[in-house]
């Protein structure tokens, strides 16, 4: 057997469905021929297999062999003898992982990205995680596609996730949530108090300790929330989210502020250039002195501040948000900026780091540490999500895809 029909995964038996009404076996195994590049000597030889003795052509034994387990999840069906197709669920809906299943959906020489739910992989990862940078769904009234639970449940929903993630961190190491705020009581404008009660749950039940409530100011987030400031007019439009910093241990943590400088306004290069301050002063109140000369040095740029302006939108994403809609497939519809998480693995992770991501979603964890030189993981139970973000990862060096669209 040819190391191609060996490693054959049941992710690209499946891949070449998408979009198509039905393949026939004949079709189906034309298409895994041409993309494994196996010659047609493969395709036409035959060998015993079994104590029968059978005779029996290897590449297309392999490929019934996935057909049948994926029928089993679910995943696949047959139409007639010999002709399949995804499964109605499949067709219309998310397509969910497998429980207690783990595939790989796509790699780079510094990650990967797995179809599976996080349960599944961060509770025997066996490595020490220096950074989870993630945003799990938001405890919304009303569901998402992808699924996500109201916020009387978030809590107790979202720490079985995380606690093994916790677990898996390096001492001094981060866990960075991004939460969403517009979050309020039924029927009420007043806002809920779930970040509160989370960040109190994280600590007592995590060990984790906060180190900062960071503010991610969107400037092109959209109006809202429509309710409470469009039409009832009892709120202002907001334009930012909750950004959490914790850590399990704030004498070690691995933070270091150089690694995420801003560039100096022209006014500031100008100030420095000029030799900083011209006089003596002293505030009325005792609280700073400025020294002739101070702020006169040069630096490499400026310590950020705990308020991040990022738009929601990046050319980054572009790729993904193509590939979805040329292919039928279902958008993620939560943007992060690629920027933001950027700052957060300069911030606290050095080069060579393992930086997971249990929601991946579009993997912008991933390919914030793939631009950065970290390694990376990220987990994502919708299939469609992953086949889109794959694509933003498709000039890293070693991509590789198995779940990818025979047409991408």
């Amino acid at each position: 057997m040819t190391e191609q029909i060996k490693h054959l995964s049941a992710e690209a038996v499946m891949a070449p469905f998408v979009g198509r009404d039905h393949l026939t076996n004949r079709e189906l195994f034309g298409q895994l021929a041409l993309q494994l590049d196996l010659p047609e000597s493969v395709l036409d030889s035959r060998a015993p297999v079994g104590k029968s003795g059978k005779e029996c052509n290897l590449f297309e034994r392999k490929v019934r062999w996935h057909q049948q387990t994926l029928k089993h999840l679910g995943v696949l069906e047959r139409v007639d003898r010999g002709t399949w197709r995804l499964s109605g669920e499949a067709q219309k809906e998310l397509t969910p992982a497998p429980k207690r299943s783990v595939l790989l959906a796509f790699s780079t020489d510094l990650g990967c990205a797995l179809w599976a739910s996080a349960e599944d992989v961060f509770s025997g990862l066996g490595e020490e995680i220096t950074l989870a940078f993630t945003s799990p769904p938001y405890p919304l009234a009303k569901q998402r596609a992808y699924g996500n639970v109201d916020q009387t449940a978030y809590i107790d929903w979202l720490l079985p996730i995380m606690e093994p993630v916790v677990k898996s961190l390096r001492p001094g190491g981060s866990i960075v949530l991004n939460v969403g705020n517009d979050i309020f009581m039924p029927g009420s404008p007043a806002r809920s108090l779930y970040v509160e009660r989370l960040t109190l749950a994280l600590h007592d039940s995590l060990g984790l300790h906060l180190m900062e409530r960071f503010v991610w100011h969107n400037p092109t987030k959209p109006p809202g929330p429509v309710q409470w400031a469009s039409i009832k007019r009892v709120h202002h439009n907001t334009a930012y989210e909750h950004v959490l910093w914790f850590t399990n241990d704030p004498e070690l943590v691995l933070a270091d502020n150089r690694r995420c400088l801003q560039e100096h306004t022209e006014k500031h290069r100008r100030f420095v250039g000029s030799g900083g301050v011209k006089r003596y002063t002293r505030n009325t109140g005792g609280a700073y002195t400025l020294r002739e000369g101070s702020f006169g040095a040069h630096t490499e740029g400026a310590i950020a501040r705990n308020v991040l302006t990022i738009p929601h939108r990046c050319p980054d994403q572009q790729p993904a948000r193509d590939f979805a809609s040329a292919n039928g497939l279902q958008a993620h519809p939560a943007l992060m900026p690629v920027r933001l998480a950027e700052h957060f693995v300069r911030f606290l992770s050095e080069a060579g780091d393992l930086i997971v991501d249990p929601f991946g979603g579009w993997a912008t964890t991933g390919r914030g540490a793939e631009l950065n030189g970290r390694r990376w993981l990220v987990t994502e139970r919708c299939r469609e999500y992953l086949m889109a973000a794959a694509q933003r990862f498709r000039d890293a060096p070693g991509f590789y895809s198995p779940m990818e669209c025979s047409n991408a």
